[in-house]
């Protein structure tokens, strides 16, 4: 039997012979993107920045529906200047009708590029949002606020961030 027809067996056996199964690698969680603005202050300067926002959450565990691990990552712009950020930690939310505001804590790494030295430092994120259903099925729309604390060399940086848009919960 040649590898293309072992190929297409597979296939057809997977697709035609499947079975019903309610397992989920991840039960339920919530996918967001959106747009976000970030105000940062090093030693003596302070920068305005323009970019993105997303996360992926996963609520592992349907005893403690309000507990999730949240993965976030952001791009911030400005002339001459480009900043990544990519974050992980727990998220604290619970529903009360339409809305679900939620605190979370994260710890990971910042990026920042400028006249084309890269520079990367410990960054650790504390902050909260809301999310309000939409009349849409399993969409929200997201207003979140963050407070970021980096250390590179001797120097602290201080920033907020805060970011809207769009959630589509599984």
């Amino acid at each position: 039997m040649s590898k293309t027809a072992a190929v297409v067996l597979a296939f057809l056996s997977l697709t035609l012979f499947t079975t019903k199964s309610k397992a989920q690698l991840i039960p339920s969680g919530n996918v967001y993107a959106g747009v976000a603005y970030a105000d940062s202050v090093d030693v003596v300067n302070r920068f305005t920045f323009r970019g993105w926002n997303g996360s992926v959450e996963a609520l592992p565990l349907r005893r403690f529906s309000y507990l999730g691990i949240a993965f976030d990552g952001s791009g911030f712009y400005r002339t001459g200047v480009q900043q990544y950020n990519f974050l992980g930690g727990p998220r604290l939310s619970v529903s009360y009708g339409k809305w679900r505001p939620f605190v979370q804590v994260m710890g990971g790494t910042q990026r920042t590029t400028s006249g084309g030295t890269t520079h990367s430092a410990v960054a650790i994120d504390a902050g909260g949002g809301v999310d309000r259903k939409l009349p849409f099925k399993n969409f929200s729309w997201r207003l979140q606020f963050d407070y970021m604390h980096t250390h590179l060399l001797s120097a602290n940086q201080n920033g907020i961030r805060g970011s809207t848009g769009i959630v589509w919960r599984f």
